[in-house]
């Protein structure tokens, strides 16, 4: 299986075995001072693209994280999220599908969720 850019691409055609595909990932630091810094830097950033957001009310942005429980998803969401105004953002919780859901497409119950022009 060839590996390009961090991705493996999966052939329909043939089966896959997991075991054999690498799922750790390289740290982007050298050290947790540099870390620090580089997230100090992100979270200004977007606080700021999160502010013309706001002023702009013209757009909205939807992030989904999805995963299984224990997938790391709470983590995800308190970094990327500790830099920005949580005036600005509105946070949905999925459960289990119910009948009238699963009879939709996957991302139907998600629209009833989509956030007003100029929030997350």
């Amino acid at each position: 299986m060839k590996k390009s850019g961090g991705y493996v691409p999966v052939n329909s055609a043939r089966s896959i075995d997991l075991r054999k595909i690498p799922v750790e990932v390289k740290p982007r630091y050298r050290s947790d001072e540099e870390y620090a810094r580089i997230l100090l830097e992100n979270q200004e950033r977007l606080f700021e693209l999160q502010t013309q957001l706001y002023a702009s009310h013209s757009k909205s942005m939807l992030i989904i994280f999805q995963g299984m429980d224990t997938s790391g998803k709470d983590g995800a969401i308190r970094h990327v999220m500790s830099g920005m105004n949580p005036q600005g953002c509105d946070v949905t919780s999925f459960k289990r599908p119910n009948p009238t859901e699963l009879s939709h497409d996957f991302l139907w119950r998600i629209s009833k969720a989509l956030p007003e022009r100029g929030k997350i």
